[in-house]
């Protein structure tokens, strides 16, 4: 795909870019020892996509949602999910008003969904309607109650966590909601010196505060410009490369064929080539080049696969199958 990059879109790639940055330094100020984490979400909410976190508890992953929505300038809410939550909890629903006249209607109430940044804190623990009933938001940006249609605020993202560790109690999210995920990042303990630092940082008489880099409506504006930004061929291939080659039905690789049960859909490659875009204007180049591929291939696939029995059988792992895809590119 050749494209003719003028000098106005390089000055405003350039100026995103600038402004990418100072977001994740500002982020990172406040979230120790996780800057992979911060770096994958902030490309995901750059490609206009929602992210699944996944990490034990006490990982930073509310004070990292509340830290986004101040540095993004975006209004975020928390939703704490439990078996008995119920769609119209997360929705809103309809309640009967009467006024002066005696006259009575209909009025809706919004649910916590309608803000612009959502935290779903752990997601797997409610019920699959009310599951479902956050996937038409993510996926269609509004929800219909009553047989009428409510559009969410722009822009709008999900950001959920999930416990790998306790699964008693949960509902796994089925493969329709995972695929809407943009990337799944997972969130693992910080080395010694950032959790030194962590420590010292966040037990003293002062808390450091995050300060807004962008707005709503610049952010926007960026998600607009990710589109634009131009991708090369030899990226193109890559990306069809390893979406195509994780599917057992297209697969070359042997390990594929006979240990992955599905692969990922057309939906991945889309992913990919949004997430590349975003990530490489966050270190400042004009457009993605095979190591953004690589280095995003495990965030993007991880969720729309799944090994066989006798892949698990054989000690078989999901990283290690797309780290083999990667070494063929």
């Amino acid at each position: 795909m050749s494209v003719t990059v003028g000098n106005g879109l390089v000055a405003e790639v350039e100026a995103l870019g600038a402004k990418a940055a100072a977001a994740r330094a500002e982020v990172g100020r406040i979230i120790f020892g996780q800057d992979e984490v911060v770096e994958q979400v902030l490309i995901c909410l750059l490609s206009g996509g929602h992210v699944l976190l996944v990490g034990v508890p006490g990982l930073g992953k509310t004070l990292l949602v509340e830290t986004l929505g101040t540095v993004l300038g975006l209004a975020p809410k928390r939703v704490q999910f439990t078996p008995d939550l119920m769609p119209a909890d997360i929705t809103g629903s309809e309640i009967l008003d009467e006024d002066a006249t005696g006259r009575r209607s209909f009025r809706f109430v919004p649910g916590p969904v309608f803000c612009q940044l959502l935290m779903a804190d752990e997601i797997n623990r409610a019920s699959p309607r009310t599951q479902s009933a956050l996937l038409q938001a993510m996926a269609e940006g509004k929800v219909a109650v009553a047989g009428a249609d409510h559009p969410l605020p722009k822009p709008f993202h999900v950001l959920a966590t999930q416990n790998p560790i306790e699964q008693e109690g949960t509902y796994p999210l089925p493969e329709a909601q995972l695929d809407r995920f943009l990337l799944q990042v997972d969130v693992s303990y910080p080395d010694l010196a950032n959790e030194r630092t962590m420590l010292l940082a966040t037990t003293g008489a002062k808390l450091a505060r995050a300060k807004p880099v962008l707005t709503g409506e610049q952010l926007l504006a960026a998600q607009t410009l990710i589109r634009m930004v131009p991708v090369g061929d030899s990226v193109v291939d890559a990306i069809l490369t390893l979406v195509r080659g994780a599917r057992p039905e297209t697969a070359a690789d042997d390990i594929v064929r006979h240990h992955v049960a599905w692969g990922p859909g057309p939906r991945a490659a889309q992913a990919l080539m949004l997430a590349t875009r975003a990530r490489a204007l966050l270190d400042g180049r004009l457009s993605p080049s095979l190591d953004d591929v690589a280095a995003l291939a495990l965030p993007v696939l991880r969720h729309r696969m799944a090994l066989n029995f006798s892949a698990r059988a054989e000690g078989v792992e999901l990283r290690e199958v797309i780290a083999g895809l990667v070494k063929r590119l």
